[in-house]
């Protein structure tokens, strides 16, 4: 059955997630931020994304493209915020005045991120029963070639998401499934924030990359070439560190390399041959410059924030603080300083117990 909802961002996988679902017969409302309007101002008039790749083709005329959040989320009951992590406290910001009783917002992807939103809307004084969401990943490989058009290289198979409160988890699986079909539940937002995977591979790979990346300019293949099987012990060790905060929580977290193979990456086997095997992943070329979100991104808002949330519950995570102090060295940044914390995800001073009764 069509669905009419708004999507909230215009970049890569925005762009990508309006056009495919606009295509499958969706009614698709876009809506930036206003500073950010430049990413829509090509598509403002004609409402039109040329979409290409193994989804959905074609020319995709969505139904509204606006920067005007009381617009953009008046119709519909569900909103999915496709944006990069630090931009998650501006749209929150944005959406607080104009979010009404009973809507439903989905981070794709989370990395606990509907925590820190649901603090910001509980500050802004934004009313008690709207219901957050995040998924562990983006739906789909992909990138915006044009100002107007986007490709899809892959689609993730079961995407796994977490609800906040839980107890509203399969109310939310009904209207994300027919969007994404397979969606896979997590028990609550911090397992599914802590089943992110672009934090274990992306910083540990980059940094052991990094001359390379800045030499080369990103001209190789980062998966196929940069992910070799030392680099996958450095991966390993990351995870292992995610792992054990979660057990923490009584979480039972899928390792490394069972989550790519079930994500549909690559064959079954330890991360190097899923990796090696992958003909989505070995397309990908190697990121630019090092100041990308790769790192900016997945070192704050991932292994840093699961570092400090370690912390609190007597969990030591060494490889994580080794690697988010190189990153802070390597861009000459602070990292610790930008990293979601315990306090802006709302769980500063909780016990364990006291976290899960929270998320519940």
């Amino acid at each position: 059955m069509p669905t009419s909802l708004t999507i909230l961002g215009g970049g890569n996988t925005a762009f990508s997630v309006a056009a495919n679902l606009t295509l499958a017969g969706h009614r698709i409302t876009l809506c930036e931020i206003p500073s950010f309007r430049h990413m829509v101002e090509p598509i403002r008039d004609s409402r039109r994304i040329n979409l290409d790749g193994v989804a959905h083709t074609g020319s995709a005329q969505l139904h509204k493209v606006t920067t005007d959040f009381d617009e953009g989320l008046a119709d519909n009951d569900l909103a999915l915020l496709i944006i990069p992590a630090y931009g998650h406290r501006a749209f929150a910001e944005a959406c607080a005045p104009h979010l009404r009783s009973g809507q439903t917002v989905v981070l794709m992807p989370g990395t606990l991120g509907a925590l820190q939103f649901g603090k910001i809307l509980r500050d802004a004084g934004a009313p008690a029963n709207i219901t957050l969401g995040e998924t562990d990943t983006a739906p789909y490989v992909c990138r915006k070639m044009t100002p107007t058009s986007a490709h899809i290289w892959g689609v993730v198979n079961g995407l796994g998401l977490g609800v906040c409160p839980a107890s509203q988890t399969d109310r939310v699986r009904e209207l994300i499934d027919p969007l994404f079909p397979g969606v896979q539940l997590h028990a609550n937002v911090i397992a599914c924030g802590l089943s992110s995977m672009n934090p274990v591979v992306h910083p540990a790979g980059v940094l052991l990359n990094a001359g390379r990346v800045e030499k080369s300019r990103g001209e190789f293949y980062f998966y196929d070439e940069g992910v070799t099987p030392s680099v996958c012990r450095l991966i390993y060790a990351v995870d292992a560190e995610r792992r054990a905060v979660g057990q923490a929580l009584d979480l039972a977290l899928a390792p490394v390399d069972e989550s790519f193979h079930a994500a549909g990456f690559g064959p079954k086997g330890d991360l190097w041959s899923t990796i090696n095997g992958s003909l989505m992943l070995t397309q990908l070329r190697a990121p630019g410059q090092l100041n990308m979100r790769w790192l900016t991104e997945d070192v704050p808002y991932g292994i840093a924030a699961w570092g400090l949330l370690g912390d609190q519950l007597g969990v030591n995570c060494p490889t994580m603080r080794a690697l988010v102090d190189v990153a802070s060295a390597t861009m000459g940044v602070d990292f610790w300083a930008d990293a979601r914390s315990p306090d802006q995800l709302g769980l500063a001073g909780m016990s364990r117990d006291d976290m899960l009764t929270f998320v519940q």
